[in-house]
């Protein structure tokens, strides 16, 4: 086993390959999102410096902040103790993680049996995602 793949073996990838990796802002310690990585988009992330996921809906590597700007830059990557959840501690750019223009992907929170939107919008994601058509 060479050393430059030895690290990612010691991951316990899901049976598509895959790994889930939980966002969290280096600064305030706020969880911002949950994503997943395959072995390749663990290796970019490691290599580059900024957050690259596996995109499950779209089969395709997802390089975060390629259409809005709100990429994340990786501060540390760590590797859960079962080795099967890795947390990145990242500098998220822009100060919004979610596609719908919040700071973090967990906005809403369970009050009397519904779920209540807790944290505003800081951009609506028409001027976040522009078509390119």
């Amino acid at each position: 086993m060479n050393q430059a793949s030895s690290w990612l073996d010691q991951i316990h990838w899901n049976p598509e390959g895959l790994v889930p990796v939980i966002a969290q802002d280096a600064n305030s310690g706020r969880v911002l999102m949950l994503a997943w990585m395959n072995r390749e988009a663990l290796q970019l992330t490691a290599e580059r410096g900024y957050a690259v996921y596996w995109s499950r809906s779209r089969h395709k590597l997802w390089r975060k902040g390629e259409s809005s700007g709100h990429r994340q830059k990786v501060r540390e990557i760590r590797l859960d103790c079962d080795g099967d959840v890795i947390l990145l501690s990242v500098e998220q750019q822009g100060g919004i993680a979610c596609h719908t223009g919040r700071e973090s992907c967990f906005y809403q929170r369970l009050e009397k049996k519904q779920w209540h939107s807790i944290e505003p919008v800081l951009k609506e994601p028409a001027e976040i995602y522009t078509s390119t058509k």
